[in-house]
């Protein structure tokens, strides 16, 4: 069943510009707005492109405003914030906002009650806009209003001189090409006509931007008005595009994206809520490019594709929506930029330069392709594809590769120095480091461990069976030299990070990973410890936070300029990516215990879907309570550790007890009757 909103919170604008709908097109370009479509950021638009996918993006279409005439009366179905005021308040006519497939508005005025649904296609730059009038007593007329934008989504522009104002209409295609250097704009407008009214509205107000203090005013260029007939049973629709769309019929292409959605809904290994909404959900942030490459968006609006955060992710998109088969095609695809034992860190939004500076993407890919061999079988990917890679990997690491990573004669990892940022927490300002984790890190070394753990098993399966003992011999040495590096055990718990003689203390989530992940270096009493010392200090219903709040340096609230949010995104900012290997180490330390356990923390996880980015699960919260929703609203790693352990450990499954109980039940009912 759809989740949806009534129209007693849409009614309230102030309530209802908090969350937000992303419909994304599988390029890395998206439509995107609210629940009664105001857009409150600069990213927001009915068409963001990518024109070099998954990046290039521009803001073509802001919006699509909608005005009934119904008995020679107007009646404003938008809704939009403006310096000083709101105008017009079209929120008043929405009866419904649900989101299932598609987003779905739902409007009546009077005896007229219209529908919208927004589609953006999988494959292309484009974004349909379907209508259907469930109700009219006689016919009226639909006008609307495109408010085009044509900028780079990072943007915001006022009116100016640079922008082409030209607009023409051929094959009932309107064509607009705003600036010299942005796409171009094409609306087929269908059995509708076209009014040349050129005209700039001004002043738009974003108020999310505005929460964030960046840039939050805009002026937008509308070339005319589109309109035409409507009548009780009309289904019409428009298709906006970067791309010519002459002679497409909009109801036919959507009819297709239906399909495809409902062919991924109908394979799901796990088909209840959330998980269906979460599979839906992870869809989104696959990327197809023109070369062929596969990849993830890390996070909308503004992420591009990230190597860290493509291979968290990577388990939960495949194999959590049965479709393991991604897996070897996106490994395969950062593969082809692996130098010098190094994975990609993150490819640049404007150019093809590729930032190598992690220390961590390269372990996450071979964890990555451990989990999609162990979810499958697939000997001959292990053997002819993932054996080389590791192979390489570690033998990079282990001589020496960038950015001071190198095993050092302790057999751990070291990675960093001064002015590096090598970890998943890399928030920086200029040469301002936030969290300075140079040295030996503990999920580093944690990760590390795994790595030569797979490495082995591999060798094995191919028969190296001398190289296979080397490498256990360099385990052993591995694990001692890290539990004497981070295992304090007049704390209990592990150290974060240790450079030189410095061992930092703060309790932070990294420890978790050396319970989570596979292959544990950790005593059964030591992972005991450090999951008490976890959920004690950095629990809270939505992810872990990244800092103890009794340490001095904890930011709960994600709030301010950028420097003070970049201050709080590690020291105590809540991730929900992290609930993934936070319940991994519920069930290795508690077995069925913690599964049960694990249970309750789903439960007390869903209602965030119905928060924020509305159907998926926001990058980072607030680390105290109410735990508020921050950063992107869309996050790639967030949505796919949750549907990742809740399929891969049958979360949504009764446990065994209550199972039992209502067999005893049915079977008493049998006996009284």
């Amino acid at each position: 069943m759809p989740a949806s909103f009534q129209n007693s919170l849409l009614y309230r604008f102030d309530k209802a510009v908090d969350y937000e709908w992303m419909e994304a097109n599988g390029l890395g370009g998206y439509a995107s707005s609210t629940v009664i479509g105001t857009n409150t950021r600069k990213y927001h638009g009915l068409l963001v492109t990518a024109q070099q996918p998954p990046v290039g993006r521009h803001v073509m279409l802001s919006k699509l405003d909608e005005t009934l005439w119904i008995n020679g009366k107007s009646y404003e179905l938008g809704a939009n914030k403006y310096q000083g005021s709101i105008y017009p308040e079209g929120y008043i006519f929405q009866q419904k906002f649900e989101r299932d497939l598609f987003p779905v508005f739902e409007y009546r005025v009077n005896q007229v009650s219209l529908r919208k649904t927004i589609a953006a296609l999988n494959g292309e730059n484009t974004t349909l806009v379907m209508y259907e009038v469930l109700e009219a007593e006689e016919p009226c007329w639909l006008e609307l209003l495109p408010l085009v934008a044509g900028r780079d989504f990072h943007s915001v522009k006022r009116a100016n001189g640079d922008f082409q104002t030209d607009v023409s209409l051929e094959d009932q295609v309107l064509h607009m090409k705003p600036y010299a250097d942005s796409p171009d704009l094409y609306v087929n407008i269908g059995r509708a006509s076209f009014k040349a009214e050129p005209n700039w509205y001004y002043n738009f107000e974003y108020l999310a931007e505005m929460k964030r203090r960046l840039d939050a005013h805009e002026d937008l260029f509308t070339p005319g008005k589109i309109g035409l007939e409507i009548k009780k049973g009309d289904r019409f629709g428009f298709i906006v595009s970067s791309s010519p769309q002459a002679g497409r019929d909009a109801w036919s292409l959507f009819e297709k994206e239906t399909l495809r959605r409902k062919k991924l809904v109908k394979h799901l290994p796990e088909k209840r809520e959330p998980a269906r909404r979460l599979a839906l959900a992870v869809d989104q942030f696959l990327v197809q490019q023109s070369s062929g490459r596969s990849t993830l968006v890390a996070g909308y609006p503004w992420f591009a594709d990230w190597g860290r955060d493509t291979f968290i992710a990577l388990p939960g998109v495949a194999m959590g929506t049965g479709r393991p088969e991604l897996a070897p095609h996106i490994l395969r695809s950062y593969a082809e930029f692996l130098k010098d034992g190094l994975i990609p860190n993150n490819f640049s939004d404007y150019e093809s330069g590729i930032d190598y500076q992690s220390a961590d993407a390269s372990l996450w890919f071979v964890m990555a392709g451990f989990k999609y061999v162990q979810a499958t079988e697939d000997y001959s990917f292990a053997l002819n594809e993932l054996l080389p890679w590791v192979r390489e990997i570690v033998t990079r690491h282990q001589q020496s590769t960038h950015f001071q990573i190198f095993v050092d004669k302790d057999y751990l990892l070291n990675a960093g120095g001064p002015g590096l940022q090598l970890t998943w927490m890399d928030a920086r300002v200029g040469d301002w480091l936030f969290t300075p984790r140079a040295g030996k890190a503990v999920e580093i070394n944690a990760l590390w461990y795994n790595v030569l753990e797979i490495y082995q098993l591999l060798q094995r399966m191919a028969g190296e069976g001398v190289k296979a003992e080397e490498t256990g011999r360099l385990i052993a040495k591995t694990r001692k030299s890290f539990l004497a590096t981070f295992w304090s055990e007049e704390l209990g718990y592990l150290y974060d990070f240790v450079r030189g003689e410095y061992h930092d203390d703060a309790i932070r989530p990294n420890q978790l990973f050396a319970v989570s992940l596979p292959f544990s270096p950790l005593s059964s009493a030591q992972a005991n410890k450090v999951l008490q010392v976890i959920t004690k200090h950095l629990y809270t219903p939505f992810g872990l936070r990244t800092l103890s709040p009794l340490h001095h340096n904890y930011r709960g609230k994600y709030t301010g300029n950028a420097f003070e949010r970049d201050q709080a995104y590690h020291h105590g900012t809540a991730w929900a990516w992290l609930m993934g290997p936070y319940i991994d180490a519920l069930i290795r330390v508690n077995g069925e215990l913690g599964r049960n356990h694990a249970r309750t923390l789903v439960e007390a996880m869903q209602p965030h879907l119905d928060m924020a980015g509305f159907g998926t699960v926001s990058e980072i919260f607030d680390g105290d309570a109410p735990y508020e929703p921050r950063g992107c609203t869309a996050q790639a790693w967030s949505a796919a550790e949750w549907l990742r352990v809740i399929v891969e450990y049958k979360l949504l499954e009764k446990p065994a007890e209550l199972l039992e109980a209502e067999a005893k039940s049915r079977k008493k009912i049998r006996i009284t009757t």
